[in-house]
């Protein structure tokens, strides 16, 4: 089923679909909330190092937001989901159930001080990326 799913894949839409996701996430970080992300880890009394222009900070999390858009196309074609409506309760359900929760799951830790702000931030992110991948995947196909 999910072999069928992946060869079915329009991948002209993931390419667009990730493109978005990645570009919300430079938006997001370093045009809507770059203070409260650095008080979230801690930061915001230190001076900006330029420490995140360094390529693993720019090339793992494309690498994430690809993989994130390629399973969500392989699951929406093996769900058969092709309609606004259904697309968007799938990315709530995956944006909510995985990615929002498992961000602050993994804020809960000793090295972020604020898990909760951070897991907000984090976790908003990847809800609305979500919602923005799976409408331009349903858009595109």
């Amino acid at each position: 089923m999910f072999v069928n799913a992946l060869t079915a894949v329009h991948w002209l839409s993931v390419l667009l679909a990730f493109v978005a996701y990645f570009l919300l996430g430079a938006l997001w970080y370093l045009l809507l909330f770059p203070k409260l992300y650095r008080v979230s880890l801690g930061k915001e009394n230190e001076p900006d190092t330029g420490q995140n222009q360094q390529p693993i900070f720019i090339v793992g999390p494309a690498v994430c937001a690809l993989i994130i858009t390629i399973t969500c196309a392989v699951l929406l074609r093996a769900l058969h989901i092709a309609a606004y409506g259904p697309a968007l309760g799938f990315a709530l359900v995956v944006g909510l159930g995985y990615l929002f929760t498992n961000t602050v799951n993994i804020a809960i830790n000793p090295n972020i001080p604020r898990p909760f702000l951070y897991g907000f931030i984090t976790g908003s992110y990847h809800l609305v990326g979500m919602v923005l991948v799976n409408l331009i995947l349903v858009a595109v196909q």
